[in-house]
């Protein structure tokens, strides 16, 4: 979602200072108007990592989202499009059509949101409309090849990672989450709308609950996505884990010697 301008404190985008001490790549691409896809991130990160390897710098990638990780470093095959079909699906309700992803590609179903209709509906117009499920493209998110790519993750308590989603939470709202999401709504795509925290703002905005719902339906959706995560990246043998119950940052030197061999 940092790949959308304006969306600055609700996606927690590393601010100018920082971007100015650090170059930061791939953040402010797209309105947040435009439906961003997996196929122009790979684009997108290609002419980047170019770029970096031409300056003989090395580059680090850093995020939680699997599927654009895996999109990256093991050249998934991006599924083309079917506009009938996903208009065929759109009289049906998000429920109804997540039972029927579990049916037509279980796997693909298990790694996504039952409530996130988005996804849902793009991994059936590709099932349907391609003849293949949609978790097979590419080498599949189940195969994990060869890369060139030193993979590290950080593990955390899930208390420790409930406290954090919380405290950041707050301290987003506290700086102006919601404003910014008022004021972003008129031109969100539905894939900007459904971002963690914006949707549920954006609701309480609408009078639909109070702000302090919001926060609570925010923060769970949150720790939701975050088990999520935890279950896709367990699942790669690539990885190595550095486990910590304090602050991350005390792994920081462990990291930087993984990194600078």
């Amino acid at each position: 979602m940092q790949v959308y301008r304006g969306m600055d404190v609700g996606t927690a985008k590393p601010t100018l200072e920082e971007r100015a001490a650090v170059p930061h790549h791939l953040l402010d691409l797209a309105e947040p108007a435009e439906r961003f896809t997996v196929a122009r991130f790979q684009v997108e990160f290609d002419k980047a990592i170019a770029g970096i390897e031409e300056r003989g710098h090395r580059a680090l990638l850093v995020g939680g989202t699997g599927l654009y990780l895996q999109a990256v470093i093991d050249r998934l095959e991006i599924p083309g499009e079917w506009p009938d079909v996903r208009q065929e699906l759109a009289g049906t309700g998000t429920e109804g059509l997540y039972r029927r992803l579990q049916v037509l590609d279980p796997p693909a179903a298990a790694r996504i949101e039952p409530a996130n209709r988005r996804r849902v509906v793009r991994a059936l117009e590709v099932t349907i409309g391609s003849g293949r499920p949609f978790s097979s493209f590419g080498p599949g998110i189940d195969a994990y090849p060869p890369t060139p790519y030193d993979l590290t993750g950080v593990w955390l308590p899930r208390v420790t990672v409930a406290r954090r989603i919380d405290a950041r939470l707050r301290a987003q709202i506290d700086a102006g989450f919601l404003e910014e999401a008022v004021a972003l709504e008129p031109r969100m795509s539905a894939t900007a709308r459904e971002a963690l925290g914006y949707k549920e703002l954006l609701d309480h905005a609408a009078g639909e609950c109070s702000l302090e719902d919001a926060f609570e339906a925010a923060s769970r959706r949150t720790r939701a996505f975050s088990r999520r995560q935890r279950m896709w990246f367990r699942r790669d043998p690539r990885i190595t884990w550095l486990a910590t119950a304090r602050e991350p940052l005390d792994l920081l030197p462990v990291l930087l010697g993984k990194w600078s061999r």
